[in-house]
């Protein structure tokens, strides 16, 4: 422990950041991208859509197993392995000529990128003591936070002024540079080297696998399919509750457990799985209504969309590293309160917009909505991890990275579903008092009128202003919906939260 490390080892956060920040870009990068990738393999745009369920399902299932195959092969080399095995797939995705052969590595893409996010953070956690952590976690974060805010915006230059195939090939030099220097830089401490299958639990291997994948698949699909109206999305409901149940009620008489859930035993990491849940909730939440709104109803094209949500990254960017340096001398569980009730005051302060707001109203909404994000990112991870022993880290951040990318997925469906369910009813609503006769209806006509005197011409301009109100209506209510969430997190955050311990300063003491 005391002898000086062969790299140092910020450096080594660096270069294990970037590989992680390639895959967590590419969970959103392709969203606006979508259109294209239809028109070029001739496919339609609801098949386009399993160009992101299939990267998210398979995401998905190995997340949670990635702590066990870390352990089976050996952190470092599952670390290249899954570097390697996204770095080629992306290549195929980019080269694919049909939607089944882009979805089929896509798949592959998404397996691969699973190992990456949990390999990371046991790496930082084995490389610093507690007192260092805030700093390197702000440099996590930063991966973590910063690029699904920036996919979008990336993935729309792309596609509109190149090709919608570079948003996979720009990941190859960035995946064969991370390889490389990963294979020179890192080495395993003890406890993370190889252990080698010793049992393999296939029941809870494969119920746990299913049951994710159709949780996703409902998650992804449900909007679409109109939910509980859908067999299809009752079916895959019911068998991502009995697979995921089975797999529980398994796994408490396993000793040799592939997700080792008594680690939510510590109320500290239980909690702060919980409030990660939230984060990823709000975060790719907001992240994914913000864009259709500006697209579908103030004409943005996907870059001028993707640049309104860039300023809040360089937002984020600034005060990551100032919450890094403080994280170590005031409580956690206080920054955590702090962050919660930004983020609650960004969310209900970004209803405060109207059909005649402009591009910098929606840049300043945007930078309010993810200001709180370095508040909570950084204190979470540094309380979730203070008493996990070292044996048991691979398993935790491979827990703690399903919680992120869970709320995450669940956020994005509840949001989309929300906002569009609202605008319904505010459709109903408006249209119910806006009818012949009303006085209401009968002004608004008058108003028009002035414009044209052809009245089949005055309806339609009359019902084009209904839907828009109806949904400005609808994505208000929806960032209301967020700051609720935030403002139950807080709850849960003043009764739930331990405190932590704050340490002395003292220098990063590296064990690779």
């Amino acid at each position: 422990m005391s002898e000086k490390p062969p790299t140092n080892p910020w450096l080594v956060v660096l270069v294990a950041s970037l590989a992680t920040f390639m895959e967590v870009l590419d969970t959103t990068i392709t969203n606006v991208s979508l259109r294209h990738i239809a028109g070029s393999l001739g496919a339609g745009q609801d098949e386009s859509t399993w160009v992101i369920t299939s990267y998210l399902v398979a995401n998905g299932i190995i997340l949670p197993l990635s702590g066990w195959l870390s352990d089976v092969f050996g952190r470092k080399k599952y670390f290249i392995f899954c570097i390697l095995g996204f770095t080629l797939s992306s290549f195929f995705c980019g080269a694919s000529t049909s939607l089944i052969t882009l979805i089929v590595f896509r798949v592959i893409q998404g397996a691969a990128g699973g190992g990456l996010q949990p390999a990371q953070q046991a790496i930082v956690l084995d490389l610093f003591p507690p007192e260092k952590r805030g700093t390197v976690f702000a440099i996590t974060g930063i991966t973590m936070v910063v690029a699904p805010i920036l996919g979008p915006t990336l993935g729309g230059i792309i596609t509109d002024h190149v090709s919608w195939r570079w948003i996979f090939y720009i990941n190859i030099p960035v995946g064969l540079i991370s390889a490389f220097l990963i294979w020179k830089m890192v080495e395993d401490p003890p406890h993370a080297k190889s252990q080698g299958f010793r049992k393999v639990d296939f029941t809870s291997l494969g119920f746990l696998s299913l049951g994710l994948a159709a949780l996703q698949i409902v998650l992804d699909k449900g909007q679409q399919e109109d939910w509980f109206g859908s067999t299809f999305i009752c079916t895959w409901a019911i068998i991502s509750f009995v697979c995921i149940a089975i797999t529980l009620i398994w796994l408490t008489g396993q000793k040799d457990k592939i997700v080792d859930i008594s680690l939510f035993k510590d109320r500290a990491f239980a909690v702060s799985c919980a409030l990660m849940f939230c984060v990823g909730f709000v975060l790719y939440g907001s992240t994914a209504i913000l864009p259709i709104l500006l697209q579908s109803h103030f004409g943005y094209t996907a870059t001028l969309a993707g640049l309104i949500l860039s300023p809040s990254a360089i937002v984020v960017l600034l005060l990551m590293p100032f919450v890094g340096k403080i994280v170590n001398k005031i409580q956690a569980r206080y920054l955590i309160l702090f962050g919660l009730f930004l983020q609650a005051f960004g969310m209900f302060y970004s209803t405060n917009f109207n059909i005649d707001s402009d591009f910098g109203t929606f840049r300043v909404i945007r930078i309010f909505q993810m200001i709180g994000l370095p508040f909570l990112f950084i204190p979470i991870s540094t309380l979730a991890f203070m008493n996990i022993p070292a044996i048991k880290r691979n398993k935790a951040s491979a827990i703690f990275a399903l919680a992120r990318n869970l709320g995450g997925s669940v956020g994005i469906a509840v949001v989309i579903s929300y906002a569009a369910r609202s605008q319904q009813i505010h459709q109903n609503y408006l249209a119910s008092n806006l009818v012949p006769g009303r006085e209401s209806y009968e002004a608004l006509f008058a108003r028009i009128q002035n414009l044209t005197e052809n009245p089949e011409q005055i309806n339609g301009i009359i019902y084009r202003m209904l839907d828009e109100q109806a949904a400005m209506l609808a994505y208000i209510d929806a960032y209301k919906f967020l700051g609720i969430i935030m403002v139950f997190a807080i709850i849960i955050s003043i009764f739930l939260l331990p405190g932590n311990k704050i340490e002395p300063k003292a220098e990063p003491v590296a064990v690779h």
